[in-house]
């Protein structure tokens, strides 16, 4: 079986970015961010993204550097003999498909607002009208099953093409046209009218907004958004890792990819608040900011078509880009199990993710009635449950313990590993934070998100 590699350091450090740049930065970094205290909120951010993101993403770029295999078998490749931490290989397959389950779905919103948007499906409508053109698409599983499946074929047909070929080279130009795409949005909103009080809301301390929520609640904000926004301990970023030469240390790329995720992030919310201010539009939270808040603020901007289109252009790639590396993080776990050439293997996954993904589409539909956490859940609810709640953090702690632990690869070899070639080096004096103290910090998040589903 033929292994891909990248064709250079800028393909892997981009393709690696896409995977962990979603539709989270888009559309809850920013309201949290203003929640929050803005600026005061955005340090305290970048402080978790260094303590707790940076670690478990070397900690994974190493694990598939040394092993150049998936998560499928490189911790067969490189655990000490007789001990089972191979075993967690079905966990992260499961996470992998579980989030394509309803992320492809989201994905898919994300299409048909773009295509709407393009043709002027929303001109004239206020924000009722576009509230009911998006309960519209909920309600029709054919129309929103449909864009499900163009996002599958267009996922598993970039892939199909190969690493270099497919994966890396159309990834690349979608994140160049991402980041041009952003700062066209971004120049866009600084310059409307009454833009003012939407910068200020958003980057200036407000540290009254900041007493009001309390620290405690602010710093585990900070620390949730820091961890799940690089889409940590599934082995996404992995099979990155076992792409690449051991040309540069790895503590210099996981760097780079958090500094691009946390510039898209930052982004969105130039493009988000100054446009909400300045039709003094409240910039509410999650699906209705982006599906029902935002259409309405381009439909009353000067050039209403060409910015409303760029920007879910600009989302639609977002979207695609965390879908095509998870796409291929499944393909190669899948060819290293069953010894089965690529296209063989996207042949089997085509069918097999549209079938798993139609009870997201029909969750909001036909199965309406299923409410696993309560009224206003659903079938997305709990699938995200499964992967947010359970084998992100659960997954990190492997990686992590896997590294530092004396029965598993162990802290030496992690550290040669991440410390090969050149570059920024892993700091060899945070062991012990590394190995005690993070740990207990992934515990932490790993329990918290129980305790907010279930007792408050």
């Amino acid at each position: 079986m033929e292994r891909g590699t990248f064709s250079s350091r800028f393909g892997f450090i981009l393709v690696s970015a896409g995977c962990a740049i979603g539709l989270g930065n888009v559309w809850r970094f920013p309201y949290i961010t203003g929640k929050y205290g803005g600026a005061s909120f955005v340090l305290i951010y970048l402080v978790f993204l260094a303590i707790l993101g940076l670690p478990i993403m070397v900690a994974e770029f190493a694990v598939g550097r040394a092993s150049c295999r998936s998560v499928a078998m490189s911790f067969d490749v490189l655990e000490p003999k007789g001990t089972k931490w191979h075993w967690y290989k079905y966990g992260a397959i499961a996470g992998n498909m579980l989030l394509m389950m309803f992320y492809t779905t989201i994905s898919g919103w994300m299409l048909y607002y773009l295509w709407e948007m393009a043709r002027g499906g929303f001109a004239g409508l206020d924000v009722a009208g576009i509230g009911q053109k998006f309960g519209g698409l909920l309600a029709d599983p054919v129309t929103m099953g449909g864009y499900m499946a163009a996002v599958i074929l267009l996922g598993f047909g970039v892939c199909y093409l190969g690493v270099r070929a497919g994966v890396e080279r159309i990834t690349k130009v979608m994140m160049i046209c991402l980041l041009f795409l952003m700062m066209i949005l971004v120049v866009n909103s600084v310059l409307l009218p009454g833009s003012e009080a939407g910068l200020r809301y958003y980057l200036l301390p407000d540290f009254e907004r900041f007493m009001t929520y309390g620290t405690g609640e602010i710093v585990f904000a900070a620390m949730g958004q820091a961890f799940f926004t690089l889409s940590l301990g599934i082995g996404a970023l992995a099979i990155f890792g076992s792409y690449i030469e051991k040309k540069k240390r790895l503590t210099g790329e996981a760097v780079w990819v958090i500094l691009l995720d946390t510039f898209v992030a930052l982004a969105a919310g130039l493009i988000i608040f100054p446009a909400c201010f300045s039709y003094g539009i409240d910039p509410g939270s999650g699906p209705e900011l982006l599906f029902i808040t935002l259409p309405n603020v381009f439909n009353n901007m000067p050039g209403s078509w060409i910015f409303g289109t760029l920007f879910f252009l600009f989302m639609f790639f977002a979207a695609m880009s965390t879908v095509i590396a998870v796409f291929e993080n499944i393909i190669c776990c899948l060819m290293e199990l069953l010894h089965r050439d690529r296209k063989i293997i996207i042949a089997w996954c085509v069918p097999l993710l549209f079938l798993l993904s139609l009870p997201c589409v029909l969750g909001f539909n036909l199965w309406q009635g299923f409410q696993p956490f309560g009224l206003g859940s659903g079938v997305l609810d709990l699938e995200d449950f499964f992967v947010s709640n359970n084998l992100l953090p659960l997954g990190s702690l492997i990686y992590l313990l896997f590294c530092v632990s004396r029965y598993g690869w162990g802290w030496d070899n992690f550290l040669r590993e991440a410390d090969t070639g050149q570059g920024l080096r892993f700091p060899a004096w945070i062991r012990f934070y590394v190995t005690w103290l993070l740990p207990l910090i992934v515990l932490y998040i790993f329990g918290h998100g129980y305790y907010t589903m279930f007792f408050r």
